[in-house]
């Protein structure tokens, strides 16, 4: 059983791949921009003090420019960064946006390094994701690091998927380790799909 989920949801995040990578600049651009604006809505909505959020690698909705604009506003933003046994260590954004590349080729921060229960201490958490279906459940890339963080949350705040609109799906293949999500924020729309977590 276990397979057949996991064979579903390697076919279905290379679908989804291939699409993100099917986008022109100027869309990917367009969408960034339309993104940082719900995104600095949400915060303003929540009240939201301090964040984590992801730096965007090329191919994923853009959250760079929204990340220096939070940084400027005086919020302060935690970046994932990437260990080998599977946890996330946290660096506060800085203004100078500096990155280098993470274990997996991705965009990470340079800063400070805390440790992973640094995020504890955050308004809002806003994440990648593959696809988000309408429940609330969240499909990752595949190798756990959010889901294992969203989990092990004493208390976890509201937590906020940015994906593209054609990524909201009816439903996801799902597995015990999956986490759901508040909400997903697209370039057309912030969704509210689960008050609690489960």
């Amino acid at each position: 059983m276990s397979n057949d989920i996991e064979h579903e949801k390697r076919a279905l995040r290379a679908e989804l791949r291939e699409r993100r990578g099917l986008l022109s600049d100027a869309q990917r651009a367009s969408a960034a921009t339309a993104i940082g604006e719900r995104l600095d809505a949400l915060i303003d909505e929540l009240g939201a003090r301090s964040i984590s959020c992801f730096l965007s690698a090329t191919a994923e909705p853009g959250t760079r420019e929204f990340v220096a604009r939070a940084v400027r506003r005086g919020i302060r933003v935690l970046l994932p960064v990437t260990r080998a046994d599977g946890l996330l260590d946290w660096a506060i954004a800085t203004d100078d946006g500096e990155v280098t590349e993470g274990l997996y080729g991705l965009p990470e921060p340079t800063g400070e390094v805390l440790g992973p229960i640094a995020v504890n201490d955050v308004d809002l958490m806003i994440v990648p994701a593959a696809a988000v279906d309408r429940q609330g459940m969240r499909m990752g890339w595949g190798r756990g690091y959010f889901d294992k963080t969203i989990g092990s949350m004493e208390k976890c705040p509201p937590v906020y998927a940015v994906i593209y609109d054609s990524e909201i799906l009816d439903s996801l293949p799902r597995e015990v380790h999956d986490q759901p999500v508040n909400g997903v924020v697209t370039p057309t729309q912030t969704l509210t799909l689960s008050r609690t977590r489960h």
